[in-house]
């Protein structure tokens, strides 16, 4: 067999991660950088807190928000999650996204409620029961935003092997 036969899969294609480790990232992680475009054309970087809904991502901020009027402007947006303190133990995700900004106050009030129920730690009940007036009261001042992958690129460190 010709040598021209057999290729070596690049140092980009060893360390991708797969969709199911991706998903597995995401819900491990709590906290996602979202990077618009600022008004004078430069990025803007901000930390979310959020849920995965299949292969969306979906975040709940303040309507006002620099990054809502950036994204009213330029309905896109770059997402990116990363872990690990040594390079050997580095991972993360990047997600290159279109971006629906909701304003209708039940999509809102949901995700507002999925965040809370994410972040407390606590059963969808037990949030429901006390915390729902409290996210109806945020609602007014709130957008809900999904997030649409349309390209996605991820790395882990973890399996080169001790080889860098």
């Amino acid at each position: 067999m010709p040598l021209e036969s057999f290729s070596v899969p690049s140092r980009r294609e060893q360390i991708a991660m797969s969709e199911q480790e991706v998903a597995a990232l995401l819900a491990s992680e709590r906290t996602i950088t979202c990077a618009t475009i600022g008004p004078r054309g430069l990025p803007h970087l901000m930390p979310l807190w959020y849920v995965v809904r299949g292969t969306e991502v979906w975040a709940w901020t303040f309507g006002r928000s620099q990054k809502v009027r950036n994204l009213e402007r330029d309905p896109r947006a770059t997402l990116q999650v990363e872990t690990g303190g040594e390079y050997q133990e580095l991972r993360g995700v990047m997600l290159e996204c279109d971006v629906v900004v909701h304003r209708a106050r039940a999509v809102i009030a949901e995700v507002g409620l999925e965040v809370l129920i994410r972040y407390s730690g606590a059963a969808r009940e037990e949030v429901e029961a006390g915390a729902r007036a409290a996210v109806e009261q945020q609602v007014a001042k709130r957008v809900a935003l999904q997030f649409i992958p349309q390209r996605v690129a991820s790395f882990d460190h973890r399996k080169l092997g001790g080889v860098y």
